[in-house]
């Protein structure tokens, strides 16, 4: 076998192409309808009111830190297995970052120790909570909006590796990730290795229509054409004593925003892909079962994704002895499997707050044995076993 398999890959269609061609030759690049299309789109299909598209999930979690007035002096609480940006977003608007240990069975930030924080502070230390539905499996939403009621706190909630994944509430209904009904806000990442490929790009998924409004702002410069919200004077807008409208040319900058829009073609791109979302997830499926049960009661194997109802399948994660080893005999056969992640505490940057090792167990202990396995729509089933028979003969020969 001489290609590559990489851990993800992007599932480009002759629909996607056309889709994209036919707006790069209509009279909108930007800010043309295909936005408003994509969130549409998009917010029906998790069940959220509203939907905000932007250029990334960075982006997403910039703007909706900002919108939730994160500032200096404030404590957000995360996880530390997530890509940077979930915490990160936290810092852009200098506030402090608190990691709380995960679950290790489920590799999710943990309840336990996220309410152990809480209580060992008075209420009011800590602002939100930034929860992460990793590797596409959902977090208990719920359990968590109980936990931030009783101490007074927002929640964001990382669905970038999770459309169409689901948990179930205590009344046994389905709760999509992101839909809104226990996060205050949601976003989710059009990378090329996820579910739904934009290039770049993000969402921002809410029930609140009040952050809806302010995030539209910030996306745009702080700027608003919205006649209802405008502050200054019809007369000085129109700059004629006599006018009695606004005038179509103006606009007014009411904060400090930023450019974070989307493209037309990138969210033409994205309808496009959203049709074929519920393939990819049954799809995705199909490739967890068959490492669930190639992997299951294997003596190297010291965790793994498992089957789980609603998960959405970003990631299938393996945990085994001798990691390093394998990852560079799966290199040398052209499997590029991945590490997700590096705890963000031990990070240079993070650490210079104090983080040390040896403050979230669970997860360096997580990190030293996981590897990612290739999990993509379009991986063959005769690659799928190609996979498994080299981690099968690295361990047994």
């Amino acid at each position: 076998m001489n290609k590559v398999i990489p851990y993800g890959r992007q599932n480009i269609s002759a629909a996607d192409i056309q889709a994209v061609t036919e707006t790069l030759q209509s009279d909108f690049l930007t800010q043309g309808p295909k936005i408003a299309e994509f969130e549409n789109n998009f917010s029906n299909y998790i069940g959220s009111k509203y939907a905000v598209a932007v250029s990334n999930g960075t982006a997403a979690l910039h703007l909706c830190a900002l919108a939730l007035g994160v500032k200096q002096g404030q404590k957000v609480i995360t996880t530390p297995i997530t890509f940077a940006a979930s915490a990160n977003c936290v810092r852009y608007c200098d506030g402090e970052v608190v990691f709380a240990d995960i679950d290790p069975d489920t590799y999710l930030l943990d309840l336990v120790s996220v309410r152990k924080l809480l209580e060992a502070s008075p209420k009011g230390t800590y602002s939100g909570i930034i929860p992460v539905d990793f590797a596409g499996r959902a977090v208990d939403m719920e359990a968590f909006r109980l936990l931030a009621t009783e101490y007074g706190l927002w929640i964001i909630e990382d669905s970038c590796h999770a459309p169409g994944g689901f948990f179930k509430d205590t009344n046994n209904v389905i709760q999509n990730c992101g839909n809104g009904q226990f996060a205050d806000l949601a976003i989710f990442s059009f990378h090329p290795v996820k579910h739904i490929a934009c290039g770049e790009g993000g969402m921002i998924t809410t029930n609140d229509e009040e952050l809806y409004k302010k995030l539209l702002v910030l996306r745009t410069h702080g700027i608003t054409r919205e006649a209802e919200m405008l502050e200054n004077s019809i007369s000085f807008a129109a700059a004629d004593e006599s006018a009695t409208k606004y005038p179509n040319w103006y606009m007014e900058m009411q904060e400090l925003g930023f450019n974070y829009r989307l493209t037309d073609f990138q969210a033409a791109l994205g309808i496009s892909q959203l049709k074929r979302a519920d393939d990819g997830l049954v799809r995705r499926r199909i490739i967890a079962e068959k490492y669930a049960a190639e992997f299951k009661g294997k003596a190297f194997v010291k965790g793994q994704s498992g089957l789980v109802e609603g998960h959405a399948y970003h990631l299938y994660v393996l945990e085994v002895e001798d990691r390093l080893g394998l990852y560079n005999y799966l290199r040398e056969n052209k499997i590029f499997a991945q590490i997700h992640y590096i705890p963000c505490h031990l990070m240079p940057y993070y650490k210079k707050f104090g983080w040390k090792e040896g403050d979230m167990p669970n997860a360096e202990t997580y990190y030293k044995r996981c590897i990612s396995l290739p999990m993509f729509p379009t991986l063959t089933d005769a690659d799928h076993e190609f996979v498994m028979a080299k981690i099968n003969a690295y361990y047994h020969g």
